[in-house]
């Protein structure tokens, strides 16, 4: 039962992940990372079908095996990360809603001090 959850858990963040290829309102990565996890759980051989597409590949495998990002997909999350975020804050400033604005903020920065100084930048 254990096995089957995970599997359906796995696939449900692998579509979430895929579609945030396309749109910046959904991240890509952090669904990924859950993907990998919960198949991981579910069976081996989920796991490596997953670990070997070109998905996984593209987004996280220099993540996961050299503990940092090309300066691309780097770049790639700070830019969707601000649109979606930003947009959120044009919006709630609108309104004048300013305590949500400023959490906002300050997790907008800490994503950027993140992937700026504490993930790794490796070369292509």
């Amino acid at each position: 039962m254990k096995k089957a959850v995970y599997a359906t858990l796995g696939t449900i963040c692998l579509v979430l992940g895929t579609i945030g290829v396309f749109l910046p309102v959904l991240p890509t990565v952090p669904f990924y990372l859950a993907t990998a996890f919960l198949y991981a759980g579910s069976s081996e051989k989920l796991h490596d079908w997953f670990v070997s597409t070109k998905l996984y590949k593209d987004n996280l495998e220099s993540y996961v095996d050299k503990k940092g990002m090309t300066m691309p997909v780097k770049l790639r999350i700070i830019c969707c990360v601000t649109v979606m975020m930003g947009y959120a804050f044009f919006m709630m400033a609108r309104k004048q809603i300013w305590i949500p604005c400023m959490i906002l903020a300050a997790v907008w920065l800490a994503h950027v001090v993140w992937f700026g100084f504490f993930v790794k930048t490796i070369e292509e």
